[in-house]
């Protein structure tokens, strides 16, 4: 699967990994970027630390030298999560600043932040999806809980659109419930998303490659919360039981791998992501969302599903470092003058 990256005699890759950043998913991000850094080969790579504060600020050292190191790394590997990291911005910027980068580009990684705009891409395309209303702050006296029950049933769910580790994130069986998410969600963002319940199993795919992607096994999470929260996730040792290769007949984990394939291009993705699914009774599948920069933590379903297809944690960010210098290369081809 992996192929071996071409290194230069004596000469190691600098790879700058950014972490941390201004979103609610700080935390999540630091225990991503603690893995990375340690299973990254230090005799391929030099690795240089470059942590965003809480306040936005930029700290930077190299694992060699310990010191501060302000010299152009070769590639970025962005272990950011959540809005201003995984958004397109710190994307732009690198884009900005000629540095090759892990991950999808300005748009796909706009596009994977923004659950409306993407959840509106996948219809468009055919590729199912649970309904959903869209709701924006200055709409919020208009919302009604009667005429979305009616449009949307119960449970639903309420969440904002542009968040993840399912920060903000409620599931909602009554009129109560529904008025206290609608609240919360708009704490973290402007545009909320209100989709359907959809009864199945949590079933999730990790797509690697850029113009020839290729799908991990699939993954099921089980979880043992009411749902797959965020204390669920990273909270609680017990909160979830992750079941890898998912226990699917070969006609649907098929199925599941083509669905993630395809949810890929059409969003405009590229390097990496994890695409979360629904698989009902009946045998659909429905794409709940896809996540562009993926966790990295010990618990994390993205290196599990690799190792699982056969990809060793290291041979994974070897691959993914590959990747990005392969667009890199490819994009400075194209013609910037007329």
């Amino acid at each position: 699967m992996a192929r071996p990256i071409t290194f230069m005699k004596n000469k190691k890759i600098r790879v700058g990994v950014i972490y941390g950043g201004q979103s609610t998913e700080h935390e999540i991000s630091l225990q991503s970027a603690e893995n990375v850094i340690a299973a990254l080969d230090t005799e391929k790579y030099e690795i240089v630390r470059i942590l965003i504060n809480k306040n936005g600020g930029w700290e930077w050292g190299s694992e060699e030298t310990g010191l501060p190191d302000g010299s152009q790394v070769d590639v970025a590997f962005p272990v950011l999560h959540g809005p201003l990291g995984e958004d397109g911005t710190v994307q732009g910027f690198l884009k900005l600043m000629g540095i090759p980068f892990v991950g999808p580009s300005v748009l796909g990684s706009a596009i994977g932040m923004d659950k409306d705009v993407q959840k509106r891409l996948l219809r468009d395309a055919g590729i199912p999806t649970a309904k959903f209303l869209t709701m924006r702050s200055e709409e919020r006296a208009a919302l009604s809980f009667a005429e979305v029950k009616k449009e949307l049933g119960l449970p639903l769910f309420v969440k904002p659109a542009n968040a993840g580790s399912s920060v903000g994130v409620h599931k909602v069986k009554n009129e109560k419930d529904f008025v206290a998410a609608v609240n919360d969600a708009f704490k973290y963002d402007r545009k909320i998303l209100i989709e359907e319940g959809i009864v199945g199993q949590e079933i999730e795919c990790a797509v690697l490659g850029n113009e020839e992607p290729e799908a991990s096994v699939p993954g099921e999470v089980k979880s043992n919360h009411e749902f797959y929260s965020y204390e669920a996730k990273y909270l609680d040792e017990n909160g979830a039981l992750l079941e890898i290769p998912a226990k699917l007949s070969p006609l649907l984990t098929k199925k599941v791998q083509e669905t993630a394939l395809a949810a890929f291009k059409v969003l405009e993705c590229e390097g990496m992501s994890r695409v979360d699914c629904f698989v009902t009774a009946d045998g659909r599948v429905l794409v709940n969302e896809v996540n562009t920069i993926p966790g990295f933590t010990k618990v994390s379903m993205y290196p599990k599903l690799w190792a699982a297809s056969g990809v060793s944690y290291s041979q994974l960010l070897d691959r993914l470092i590959e990747l990005a210098l392969a667009r890199s290369t490819r994009e400075k081809k194209l013609k910037t003058t007329y």
